[in-house]
């Protein structure tokens, strides 16, 4: 696990599964993490994963299958076992090894892809679940250092000269293309690394939301690892 930074206001640290998949956001908090010390290789599992393309999800059949050594099957025990309590909560753990992910060029001045900071839009409520266990992991940004991107005046009037539909629509046509949900960090911005082994739950944008959704954004590939991660 990598060093955390210190606390911020909007993250509520805890210290078990029960509390982290328990604790209601409140006020600005709208992340929870429970930072971890996590022993194992994960690495050897990430290397022996037969890969399919930028991302290969792991089945559970696949994982239990896998030839390990000690180290490794440390590793499996505790992805495992995140799996059963996730599932039991009643989200969907999906499992992925990640070399990279696809790149949005279509609008260059706006790209939507995940490398960019951005919310997560859910019409129930539910939050967003990570954790990365070997690779670059990911990172937050605390509200009060971004920007929503339609909001900046020279991003609005490139936005309005791709739309072509009546002033009534532009805000669905926000919505649709998903401009609404990507944030610019301010210059003086700090983002906060997830760590590795850390579980975390973030806020998203969904129908009764009392807190901000959290802004995040997918690392750059810099160490060349490929990342093992667990998303719900």
């Amino acid at each position: 696990m990598t060093d955390l930074p210190p606390g911020e206001s909007q993250i509520l640290y805890v210290t078990n599964f029960q509390d982290f998949l328990s604790t209601p956001f409140t006020g600005m908090i709208n992340a929870i993490c429970w930072a971890r010390s996590l022993t194992g290789d994960f690495s050897e599992i990430v290397g022996k994963v037969a890969l399919n393309g930028n991302i290969t999800v792991i089945e559970q059949e696949e994982l239990e299958a896998l030839e390990l050594s000690e180290q490794g099957q440390l590793a499996r025990e505790i992805l495992l076992t995140d799996w059963k309590v996730l599932k039991a909560h009643g989200a969907a753990p999906v499992l992925n090894v990640i070399t990279c992910y696809d790149r949005d060029d279509a609008y260059p001045f706006f790209p939507t892809d995940v490398y960019s900071f951005h919310v997560d839009r859910s019409p129930i409520p539910v939050d967003t679940i990570l954790c990365t266990y070997y690779g670059d992991p990911s990172e937050i940004l605390p509200n009060a250092q971004a920007q929503k991107k339609v909001l900046i005046p020279e991003i609005w009037d490139e936005l309005k000269k791709l739309y072509h539909g009546t002033e009534e629509g532009f805000e669905g046509f926000l919505c649709d293309n998903f401009f609404d949900l990507h944030y610019q960090a301010e210059a003086n911005a700090q983002p906060i690394s997830l760590g590795q082994g850390n579980l975390w739950r973030l806020a998203t944008d969904h129908p009764g939301n009392q807190v901000p959704p959290c802004i995040h954004r997918a690392p750059h590939e810099r160490s060349g690892q490929k990342r093992l991660l667990m998303i719900c």
